[in-house]
């Protein structure tokens, strides 16, 4: 018997014409369209002038590990798969992954119909380098832990890529102005490929500034690498010296913290404090 195939389309961020003539084949011709959300699969095959002809299901994160099963017996009868998010690449902090690890498993094909990414997109048009990057999916929700996992970015040398909700991004900015500086430089894009497409470039300081008049729309944030740090070591004995010079440890930390971009105040404090034990 003659397998089908799992097929992961790429689909546009915004403009319909951004899809690929791969996707729309596969739109009209799969057995099985597996969309995050059905509506909007729909609405996007209308607007390209294309008809689904296969049965389309819904798959979203609540229902994904209940559909696996059916999908991989589908796939064994020799069924053609398309699986769609509501926008750019499938599995990318998006719904796919556990399908496609059942496909591997059961080794069974699968290929990929590439296309737009929110995440390739933003770090294109960020001004930020790009050579190196890394992606976070999206930030965490609570504050507490958002701060912890900004403070594991505080020495990450590549450009981060990560997503956040509108509603929650003056606050990731002010905490990452917290953990980072507020030197760091950014760029939040609102809305790629859109008509109200917005691609807002500086310091945290000033895009925290800039986000708490409210923003609209899908977010994504680039962030810049870390500039390399001075030894912590001669950081601390530049502050001891200033501390035998007479300055307090508090303000001795702020100079030397100041001189050399990347260096938290607090955080050479507490190595001065660590060190004197």
């Amino acid at each position: 018997m003659t397998t089908g195939r799992l097929l992961l389309g790429a689909t546009p961020l915004g403009q319909p014409s951004d899809a690929s003539p791969r996707l729309i084949d596969a739109l009209a011709h799969a057995d099985v369209v597996a969309a995050e959300d059905t509506r909007r699969v729909r609405t996007l095959s209308k607007a390209l002038d294309v008809a689904i002809t296969g049965r389309v299901i819904s798959l979203f994160d609540r229902v994904e590990a209940a559909r696996v099963d059916p999908l991989i017996t589908a796939l064994e009868a020799g069924a053609t798969v398309l699986v769609v998010s509501d926008a750019g690449m499938p599995l990318i902090s998006d719904p796919g992954y556990r399908l496609v690890a059942a496909c591997v498993a059961a080794g069974l094909p699968l290929t990929c119909l590439p296309g737009p990414s929110a995440v390739m997109t933003a770090l294109a048009v960020s001004g930020l380098p790009a050579e190196k990057f890394c992606f976070e999916g999206f930030a965490p929700r609570k504050k507490a832990a958002r701060r912890a996992w900004l403070d594991s970015l505080a020495d990450e040398r590549r450009t981060c890529v990560f997503f956040e909700s509108p509603r929650r991004l003056a606050a990731c900015l002010h905490d990452a102005v917290d953990q980072l500086g507020g030197a760091r430089r950014a760029a939040v894009c609102r809305e790629l490929t859109k008509v109200h497409e917005e691609v807002v470039r500086g310091s945290l300081d000033e895009l925290a500034a800039w986000a708490d008049d409210g923003v609209l729309g899908e977010i994504t944030v680039v962030l810049a690498g870390a500039t390399p740090r001075a030894d912590l070591p001669s950081l601390v004995a530049r502050v001891e010296e200033l501390v035998a010079e007479g300055a307090r440890v508090k303000d001795a930390c702020g100079e030397v913290a100041g001189a050399n971009p990347g260096v938290r105040s607090r955080q050479l404090y507490d190595a001065v404090l660590r060190s004197r034990r």
